[in-house]
């Protein structure tokens, strides 16, 4: 296991970069399949410790806001790590394990690339242009295309960094409120830990 810490080069304010993926359930999302006001993108996966230990808070979050939506993308090479495969992700929906609103597949770990992802978890959280703000504290009443996602935090889901750990905070859900409050995040982006993204070949 190679552990990592998140290092996106998306910044608050940055547009989410689209994708089209294949869910657990069979139907392909992108962006436009979320119609909430707060999108928590989360780069995850079945095997890692440290992304197994987000389990609950994840499907917590899912369950707690009826505006926002949890999405798990798992990039991992399922030919490096078994557990991380299709038929297991459907298992771990099946059972209950994950309860996010969608879990997805990035076979070619290019959705992953695209967001700048480098370890599990690495979660992402963006709200509406729309919401007076761009994340700098500027507002962005006359920009073009209101309606796009912006990044608004990108960092841990809480103050436990290994998978033993007690958290005491959870950054994650301040950042959601304010989102959701139309707020800027104050909450400021520390890295995120966990195993390194198991690549596909190229």
């Amino acid at each position: 296991m190679v552990l990592m810490e998140s290092d996106s080069e998306l910044g608050r304010g940055d547009v989410a970069p689209d994708f089209e993926l294949s869910g657990t359930d069979g139907e392909m999302y992108t962006l436009d399949s979320f119609d909430v006001d707060a999108l928590l993108i989360v780069f995850t996966c079945n095997h890692c410790p440290y992304a197994k230990a987000k389990f609950d808070l994840l499907n917590e979050l899912a369950a707690d806001y009826d505006d926002l939506a949890v999405v798990g993308i798992n990039p991992n090479d399922a030919s490096k790590k078994a557990d991380d495969s299709v038929e297991a992700m459907r298992a771990y929906v099946a059972d209950g394990t994950i309860a996010y609103d969608a879990y997805l597949r990035d076979a070619d770990g290019a959705v992953a690339e695209a967001y700048g992802a480098v370890c599990t978890p690495d979660p992402f959280l963006f709200g509406r242009a729309d919401d007076g703000s761009d994340g700098d504290g500027e507002g962005d009443e006359d920009i073009a295309g209101r309606d796009e996602w912006r990044l608004r935090y990108h960092g841990r889901l809480d103050d436990a960094l290994s998978p033993d750990e007690e958290p005491t905070e959870c950054y994650v859900r301040e950042a959601i409120d304010s989102v959701l409050a139309g707020e800027d995040v104050e909450v400021p982006d520390r890295p995120s830990r966990g195993c390194s993204i198991k690549w596909p070949e190229n």
